[in-house]
């Protein structure tokens, strides 16, 4: 998979979108051209985390942070109907019997409605929703994006690499 070139010398918000999307590439590469069975199973023995459970999380933690938070909108399914309450982690369990196909193109589905959203606000746009009574600016929502796909891009790499060997940035 090709990951798009990051600008050198853009405009602040250019380039945490272009290192965000940068991110998003690098998660979908790590699980391109992986089976069910790569993506559902084989944990590293120390960790319960699989490579469809981080594909689904992100797409979840994209919706919940543009849509849900930024927007004040109601979540999009598969999460309005998810069942949080029972399962705190659904997102990451379920996606083990999901095919990562389908789960590729949730993820892919949720990066574009959040970058619909980023190209419609500045990064001093402050959200419609608040958590902890304060709102949240686009800045700092992007800058938390960064940090949480990064997060779990080096999760990634690791359950990527005791698959089949394949590693890289």
């Amino acid at each position: 998979m090709e990951r798009p070139d990051r600008s050198k010398a853009a405009d602040e918000k250019t380039s945490l979108a272009e290192f965000l999307d940068y991110l998003r590439a690098t998660i979908l590469w790590k699980v391109e051209r992986l089976e069910s069975k790569d993506t559902a199973g084989r944990p590293i023995p120390t960790t319960t985390l699989t490579l469809a459970g981080i594909v689904k999380h992100l797409a979840l933690v994209e919706d919940y942070w543009f849509q849900g938070v930024f927007l004040g909108a109601g979540l999009p399914e598969p999460w309005a109907s998810a069942p949080f309450d029972a399962d705190h982690d659904w997102e990451f369990h379920s996606a083990v019997d999901e095919d990562p196909a389908d789960t590729r193109a949730l993820y892919q589905a949720a990066c574009e409605r959040s970058r619909k959203v980023l190209a419609q606000t500045t990064l001093d746009g402050l959200s419609v929703g608040v958590r902890d009574g304060e709102p949240f600016s686009m800045r700092w929502i992007m800058l938390h994006m960064i940090e949480e796909t990064a997060r779990h891009a080096g999760h990634a790499d690791l359950l990527r690499e005791a698959i089949d060997g394949e590693t890289g940035e």
